[in-house]
This record gives structure tokens, sequence and C-alpha cells, in this order.
């Protein structure tokens, strides 16, 4: 049976993005939909918290080429208890506070500001 992520096929498939806070609920949420019409790109997003919307699992890790988290906390806690899942992986912390509502309009310019230089893209891409 074929696990809950597809397989990437080499050069036609999205580049996978996940995005990690601690609840899944505001922040990381609000990146996946972000990247919702961007072809080229495929996010989901979990948390690291037992109470999360979706919590992150070795799965999510394997699958995403690039893993985003909004505080340095979020990398420790993946670190610790993922570390052969992250081994090779690009992992990037966007520094973003707990501060901000599902689609705030500040938190979505800190993420169109903060995630275009990891992702190649020229500033105002997204």
């Amino acid at each position: 049976m074929p696990g809950p992520f597809p397989p990437r096929v080499p050069d036609s498939s999205p580049t996978r993005l996940l995005f990690i806070c601690s609840q899944n609920r505001w922040r990381s949420l609000t990146a996946e939909r972000l990247f919702d019409n961007h072809p080229p790109y495929q996010a989901c997003s979990a948390g690291t918290e037992p109470g999360a919307r979706v919590r992150v699992t070795a799965g999510h890790l394997g699958w995403a080429e690039i893993i985003f988290v909004m505080e340095r906390r979020h990398a420790d806690l993946l670190r610790q208890k993922f570390p052969e899942e992250l081994a090779g992986k690009r992992l990037v912390n966007l520094r973003i506070p707990d501060k901000f509502q599902f689609l705030d309009h500040l938190l979505l310019d800190l993420l169109r500001e903060r995630l275009p230089e990891h992702l190649g893209l020229a500033s105002g891409a997204l």
C-alpha cells in the first residue's frame, strides 16, 4: 500500500516543502496555504506538539525536500526526535514568533519576505 505522500519523479515533480510550527493551526498552515497556487512547489504542514492539528511524523520529514521551522525550538525538537530522517535534509529556521492568527496579513508578509531567498526566488515572487 502506498504511503501518504506521493513519490517524487525526477525533473517532473514540484519541490516538496514542509512547514513546522507548534500546533499546525496558524503559522505553518498559513505557509502551506501560501503555496496552494504555486505549481513548482508542493507544501505540507505539521506541528510538534501533542495537540497539533497534524503532528509531524518521520513520514513528513522523509517526504520533504526542504523543511521550514518557525522557531529554533522546533528545529531542536526535530533534531532530537528524528535525527536519521533529517540527515541530508535542508532545515531552515524562519524565526517567526507565535503571535499571528491563521492567514494574518502580517504573517503572510513575513513569509513572503523570508521564503524567496531559501527557494531561489526573486524578492516579491510569492
